[in-house]
């Protein structure tokens, strides 16, 4: 075996540190550039963010200008001659107009100075939000208010506070008993007076001690005995159903539960239409749940004819190299010190992620532009025109890679006619037409014609997945069953079994 030394020449991709996080914010989303792009300008002394500064300017030059016009009036007021010598010349009396711009909104001083005094003596925005009451605080209230005292009410608090969002106490007794170092009977007593709380059915360990306490309270009240059932034996039936039957009766098998109590399918029917006036989850009133903001990255409008794709700079800083540093590094000379190295480092970071960030912003409105072109018809006139889109098509259209169209519609969002979508939104899968002419439809577009079908058949004999597909075949589109049922559960429709109403 001999030994040798060969020349190879190869071409190979290597991932470099500024590819690497041009990729990186190429794929982050508007709140992520944000926090990144903050971050930037804390790590590297060279950048600075140009809007920030111009606020500033603009606040100095309202100060000056303020200035300069109360020395002015200042002035004007030292060397103004008065007029006492001088006859007053009548005039018309003054209109309500004419007086509302002399002395404002209001006459008054005491007023009229708080007014002037500006907006640092009114609470700020955030001062003024006011937070909705939890479930926790709404419980202790009713807790500070019962007989509850000592102890008691120390324990009345521990289970308070291991009730779950929904308002269950999924916690062990015996774990509580832990905690609370009492004997079982006293947390058992303390339980049972909290379960009286409102909202009704509150600390209870399942769904069926939940309606059960529900039930107990409803049967307390009179007036909802009467209103609710329309015989006392339906109130057995009622308990019944709870104890025995939850799971025939979320599988709406009301005959089987009618033959296992030996009563009618008419009074089945009472119970249930009771039961449903029950709420399971009890905490649900008191969710913290908020919507959250979106923002979107682009916008897309018609201007005279053409959609036009506008990127949102609104909120994101406008980067640029601090004039002081650069007129620094040109007066240095050639002196090499740590502080020239250091400098000339941040400089060049600086410049990549400026070129980066107008890379990425000229790839996003790239591929926008791109979607634009293919969905134009769903911009027009709605959902029902949707095209079918991969990837591979828009990354044909605009010369990139697959993956770089993946990592630019990934979180992002554009606000157009149609609302705000997610970009990953104008992709879908394509559904054949039944008799293979013209394109195929969209999966979106079918979606949204199982979700009225849906929405418009009758409640005591709803659609089953097998009819939805002969409707649809009606209307020449070409699906099967099985995938009916798969977008039927992406819409969050159950099946046709639990959408059967029983009848009123």
């Amino acid at each position: 075996m001999d030994l040798r030394l060969d020349l190879r020449l190869s071409q190979k991709l290597v991932m470099t540190p500024q590819l690497q996080q041009a990729i990186k914010l190429l794929q982050l989303s508007r709140l992520e550039l944000q926090q990144n792009l903050a971050q930037q300008l804390v790590e590297n002394p060279l950048l600075e963010d140009l809007t920030l500064e111009t606020q500033e300017e603009e606040t100095a030059t309202a100060e000056e200008g303020s200035e300069q016009a109360k020395e002015l009036e200042a002035e004007g007021a030292g060397s103004g001659e008065t007029d006492e010598n001088q006859p007053a010349k009548e005039s018309e009396p003054l209109t309500s107009e004419e007086w509302d711009n002399i002395l404002g909104n209001d006459w008054r001083p005491a007023q009229r100075d708080q007014i002037g005094a500006g907006d640092d003596e009114f609470p700020s925005y955030e001062q003024t939000l006011t937070k909705p009451t939890s479930l926790e605080e709404h419980l202790e209230w009713q807790l500070r208010l019962s007989s509850l005292e000592g102890p008691e009410r120390d324990i009345g608090r521990l289970i308070i506070g291991n009730l779950d969002e929904d308002g269950y106490l999924r916690v062990v007794l015996s774990e509580l008993q832990e905690d609370a170092k009492c004997p079982l009977e006293q947390l058992e007593q303390v339980l049972q007076q909290i379960q009286t709380f409102d909202p009704p059915g509150v600390a209870a360990k399942n769904l069926e001690e939940c309606l059960l306490v529900q039930l107990k309270l409803l049967r307390q009240d009179e007036t909802g005995i009467e209103k609710t059932f329309p015989a006392v034996f339906s109130m057995e039936v009622v308990s019944s159903i709870i104890k025995s039957h939850l799971v025939d009766l979320q599988k709406k098998r009301y005959q089987v539960v009618a033959k296992a109590l030996d009563v009618t399918l008419d009074e089945v029917y009472d119970a249930v239409h009771v039961i449903e006036g029950l709420e399971p989850k009890p905490g649900r009133p008191f969710s913290m749940d908020s919507n959250s903001i979106i923002i979107p990255d682009v916008y897309v409008v018609k201007h005279e004819g053409e959609w036009v794709v506008l990127l949102n700079e609104d909120g994101l800083p406008r980067l640029r190299i601090s004039p002081y540093y650069r007129r620094l590094l040109s007066n240095s000379g050639e002196d090499v010190g740590t502080t020239k190295t250091y400098l000339e480092e941040k400089l060049k970071g600086a410049q990549w992620i400026i070129r980066s960030i107008d890379q990425r912003n000229k790839t996003i409105v790239k591929v926008v532009t791109s979607l634009i072109k293919f969905q134009e018809a769903f911009l027009e006139k709605g959902i029902q025109y949707l095209r079918p889109l991969v990837l591979k098509q828009v990354a044909d259209d605009v010369g990139m890679h697959e993956s770089t169209i993946s990592r630019v519609t990934t979180n992002k969002y554009v606000h157009c006619p149609q609302g705000i979508l997610e970009l990953k939104f104008f992709f879908n899968a394509g559904i054949q037409r039944a008799d293979n002419r013209g394109e195929d439809m969209s999966s979106v577009t079918v979606r949204e014609m199982i979700r009225e079908m849906v929405a418009q058949e009758e409640s005591g004999n709803p659609l089953k997945d097998q009819e939805i597909v002969s409707r649809l075949k009606q209307k020449n589109i070409l699906i099967a069953r099985r995938t009916v049922a798969k977008y039927r559960a992406e819409l969050h429709i159950a099946s046709a079994s639990q959408r059967k109403r029983i009848p009123t």
